[in-house]
């Protein structure tokens, strides 16, 4: 890549970059020309980064940066790192689209927690990273922005809803990434782009963007990277208890910066694929995930196919409940107002529609079968340390097709179902990350999930971080579009 004019400065992985800031043998202004000349010239390619801030602002910044260091004033290990946020979270004087005509104009009085801690660690924040409107869908497009590319065939999609964020990291636009998964959005989108996706346990990282602070449970934010080493630092940023968040996770962020090596000898594992046939999967998926098994087992860990008793098309009807009520109490008053409505996207009015229509007791029943589902994969976990399954059931498809209509001949009867293998993790409560397996015979990234138990968080980037350098997928294979 060096001998097509790429700076060594955006190649480091983002803890290497920042250990060059904290030593001051790079100034944080000539790292953030690198990145923005990097961007000027390949985020046209992919269309991950969106509402870019003036050069001008973001260099001055920079300069009030390298004077902090030059006093001895050191932020925390994102001094000076160029940052984008995802275009879903709240960033004072930065315009947060949610993707939506509705927001274009709307510019945020302040910080979401998450974003307050990733300037408070030192990280100059420049513009946002494209998602679909209101985060609905795994595929990165809005008609504020368009849609996001794959960085390994821009003609296919990102994936979603964190797909500006994982293209950004896959061409080397940004060191880290952040992003927040409800059904798979730090999980598919790092499938489709070769990196690493992590979706935090419920409560890790504190969250008040929303109205509602004690029902809402689906939906995490959490960290995106190059390397597994670099997502749990910026987790161990993102992490830690915040009043303004009464659910959230007691535990310092700190722990995440600690050392990730450990010995896996005797590890056991369980496989629970395409849940006996239940999931369609598009060919080449199951073996490209099972092919990985070779890292593992190099790592003394065993696997084995996994079976839990508990039927998965409750969980999809759990799920489909539960994301009607939460996508209605969000969008209920936009989807009132008849001039407003015209502007949501078909799939928000359909989730707005079937909430309208729930009952108290339909939602009751929804959470008891998510909270049987939580016991039951609890019982696996007293069988397997950790559980795995593919991280999508298609390889990216067309960025121009807003969804698959079938997998393999079997239709798809809503605009969410073909990634219905995320839903386990999702409902559980529990950590999972997005590993890396391959590729397909065209050149199209997937990923494996590695599901952890309950709050064993660090327990999963070990485990993740130990696969990365058996795998070295991203080392390996970089985007072909960095070529150009």
């Amino acid at each position: 890549m060096n001998s097509n004019n790429i700076s060594e400065l955006v190649l480091l992985q983002a803890h290497e970059l920042a250990e060059r800031i904290r030593l001051r043998q790079v100034s944080c202004r000539e790292v953030m020309q690198t990145y923005l000349a990097h961007i000027e010239r390949f985020n046209p390619l992919v269309n991950a980064l969106v509402s870019l801030q003036a050069p001008e602002d973001l260099l001055a910044q920079a300069d009030v940066r390298d004077a902090e260091l030059a006093r001895g004033q050191y932020r925390g290990w994102m001094h000076g790192l160029p940052h984008a946020i995802k275009d879903l979270s709240l960033t004072r004087g930065i315009r947060t689209t949610l993707g939506s005509p509705l927001y274009k104009d709307f510019i945020p009085e302040r910080d979401g927690i998450m974003v307050e801690r990733i300037k408070g660690a030192g990280a100059i924040i420049i513009g946002k990273s494209n998602t679909p409107e209101f985060g609905l869908g795994s595929q990165s497009y809005n008609p504020l922005f368009g849609a996001t590319g794959c960085a390994y065939d821009p003609s296919k999609t990102a994936g979603g809803s964190s797909g500006g964020a994982a293209a950004a990291l896959a061409m080397h636009l940004v060191p880290v990434a952040d992003g927040s998964d409800m059904m798979g959005s730090l999980r598919n989108p790092a499938a489709f782009n070769n990196i690493f996706g992590f979706r935090p346990s419920q409560g890790r990282v504190p969250f008040d963007d929303s109205a509602d602070l004690f029902i809402d449970q689906l939906g995490y934010e959490g960290p995106m990277a190059r390397s597994v080493r670099d997502a749990a630092l910026l987790l161990s940023v993102q992490a830690g208890a915040d009043a303004r968040a009464p659910l959230s996770i007691a535990e310092s962020g700190s722990a995440f910066a600690a050392p990730l090596d450990r010995d896996f000898k005797g590890t056991r594992l369980g496989w629970l694929g395409d849940f006996n046939g239940y999931l369609p999967m598009e060919k080449g998926i199951l073996s490209l995930c099972e092919k990985a098994f070779a890292d593992f087992e190099s790592l003394g860990c065993h696997i084995e196919p996994a079976q839990s008793e508990f039927a998965p098309e409750k969980l999809w009807s759990s799920w489909r409940t539960l994301r009607h009520w939460m996508v209605a109490g969000s969008l209920g008053a936009t989807y009132a107002d008849p001039q407003k409505r015209a502007l949501l996207k078909p799939e928000a009015c359909w989730e707005v529609e079937n909430g309208l229509k729930l009952s108290a007791s339909e939602v009751f029943a929804a959470s008891v079968t998510r909270s049987d589902w939580y016991r039951a994969i609890s019982r696996l976990f007293e069988q397997y340390d950790y559980l795995l399954l593919p991280s999508a059931q298609v390889f990216p498809f067309d960025k121009t097709q807003a969804w698959p209509a079938s997998i393999e001949g079997v239709n798809m009867d809503t605009y969410h179902r073909w990634m219905e293998v995320v839903i386990p993790g999702t409902l559980s409560g529990c950590p999972v990350a997005n590993v890396q397996v391959g590729f397909n015979a065209s050149g199209l990234p997937m990923g494996l999930q590695i599901i952890g138990r309950h709050q064993a968080d660090f327990a999963v980037l070990q485990l993740a971080h130990a696969y990365e350098q058996a795998s070295r997928w991203f080392q390996r294979c970089p985007s072909p579009l960095l070529g150009r």
